[in-house]
């Protein structure tokens, strides 16, 4: 087993007032040639913005674009004549293919929004712009590592256009949970939302995310309640 460690105060940060962002890998003004990605995984940003604030009208290309509310209600936009509020417990994918433009803002004047939002490097390019979103049942992650993102459109959660899965568990302290690679080729990036998980001999706290590669089960326990994503990506592009 191979492991990289980025703890939540060795992030890239960036604050413009009305957005309060940090960054577990290179994005905009923040660049640190040793932190450009994990694999297929490109940008993994923990937002939070003012109330009443937001992106306005902006482009991406070659890009599948996932974003996970943590807070709030953000409203999206987009050229493909999408206009939808997420929420805590949705899960939103923008393929970005040939080419989208897209806003994303606040939908409440009295509140912040906060989000995660995470660019995956596809297998494909120049596919057709296609966007997602599915609402999921916060029982399926009591003590369980749910699936939220595949590569097959067949499967639980939205898909996108890479051999990746994203799994979501919300875990009671000391809870053990064994998570199997779908591909031993793969690694996965392991982010804690909330409180305290131990992965073989290192503590991940809230907002650590621990890189993992070279293994084929990786096991973890949570030292107190707490919330964890999972993502498996291909290491090699």
């Amino acid at each position: 087993m191979k492991t990289i460690l980025h703890t939540s105060d060795s992030r890239g940060t960036a604050n413009f007032g009305w957005l309060n962002s940090y960054h577990s890998f290179s994005f905009g003004n923040y660049y640190n040639p040793e932190r450009m990605s994990f694999g297929a995984l490109r940008v993994l940003n923990d937002d939070t913005v003012s109330a009443g604030m937001g992106f306005g009208k902006h482009p991406h290309d070659n890009m599948e674009i996932v974003s996970i509310p943590l807070e709030g209600d953000l409203e999206h936009k987009d050229s493909m004549g999408n206009i939808t509020v997420i929420k805590q417990g949705d899960i939103q994918v923008m393929s970005a293919g040939t080419g989208v433009f897209h806003s994303e803002f606040n939908k409440n004047t009295d509140k912040e929004v906060k989000f995660l939002q995470i660019w995956v490097t596809p297998n494909k390019k120049n596919v057709a712009p296609r966007y997602d979103q599915i609402s999921i049942d916060e029982e399926n992650l009591e003590n369980n590592l749910y699936q939220i993102l595949s590569p097959n459109k067949d499967d639980d959660g939205v898909w996108i256009h890479q051999d990746a899965w994203f799994h979501l568990g919300k875990l009671e302290s000391q809870n053990t949970q064994t998570y199997t690679l779908k591909d031993k080729k793969n690694g996965v990036y392991a982010f804690v939302l909330e409180g305290s998980i131990s992965i073989e001999d290192k503590v991940l706290e809230k907002r650590d995310g621990l890189g993992i590669w070279d293994v084929e089960q990786i096991k973890f326990t949570s030292n107190e309640p707490s919330k964890i994503l999972l993502m498996e990506v291909p290491i090699t592009q």
